[in-house]
């Protein structure tokens, strides 16, 4: 039998050994799992990151809020707007107080309407007024601009998520001696200031409103609602105090 040459033998071997580790190379994954996850970005980074304009802003900025501005007088008798606001957009206005009267009813009929268009389309209170109701159309401006300074107040300036302050007035209540009307500021919808913006004046009108106004004021904020006591010796001005308090929370939703 004819032998092999060693030297072929070594040849050989050296062959199968080189196509062996060929082999294991090209089995090999391109990358090792060390590396690969390495490269990866983390999936919890990328769980923490929220979507521009996703769902957590868009509940912070598109909250619905209604506001009312102060009662502005005209000779004719107050004019008072109240605004829906929505994602800092006026929404709807509407005058919850205007004119009444014989004469005073056409022209509130033919200015209002025209006012509350032209505060959508305007978003803020440089509004024409509208010929043949002049004093009608200045107190609604006003009363506008107030509404609107409270909306200002209220979307200025807070964090995200937290509970922002806005203030509501309530609506003009009538007394023999004068009306009432309580302005309120909330944070959320915990009562933080009481006031009254009209209460009855002169002679001894003076006198109770000086006694009543201050504690009806110290008991909404600690109440935190429109159940409060009147206070004995002005019982008019606690009644119409409380209604218009009530008139206030039922404007804010609370």
């Amino acid at each position: 039998m004819r032998k092999s040459h060693p030297i072929r033998r070594v040849m050989l071997a050296t062959a199968a050994t080189v196509s062996g580790v060929v082999l294991l190379l090209s089995l090999k994954p391109a990358s090792d799992p060390a590396s690969a996850s390495a490269a990866a970005p983390p999936a919890s980074a990328a769980g923490q990151e929220s979507p521009q304009g996703g769902s957590g802003g868009a509940q912070a900025s598109d909250r619905a809020g209604t506001v009312t501005g102060d009662a502005a007088q005209t000779p004719y008798g107050a004019v008072r707007v109240r605004l829906t606001v929505s994602g800092g957009k006026i929404t709807k206005a509407e005058a919850v107080e205007a004119p009444k009267g014989p004469t005073s009813d056409e022209k509130t009929a033919l200015a209002v309407p025209r006012l509350n268009q032209a505060v959508l389309a305007t978003q803020n209170a440089d509004i024409d007024s509208v010929s043949g109701a002049t004093y009608t159309s200045t107190g609604y401006k006003k009363s506008l601009q107030s509404a609107l300074d409270q909306v200002k107040k209220g979307s200025g300036g807070g964090s995200s998520g937290a509970a922002q302050a806005r203030t509501v007035t309530g609506g003009a209540e009538q007394t023999p001696y004068g009306a009432v009307q309580v302005r309120v500021t909330l944070s959320g919808k915990k009562i933080t200031k009481a006031e009254a913006v009209q209460a009855p004046k002169g002679g001894t009108s003076d006198e109770k409103t000086a006694l009543a106004v201050p504690r009806l004021n110290q008991a909404a904020v600690a109440a935190g609602s429109a159940e409060i006591d009147s206070v004995s010796g002005a019982t008019y001005t606690s009644t119409a105090y409380k209604k218009s308090l009530q008139s206030a929370l039922d404007q804010a939703g609370g």
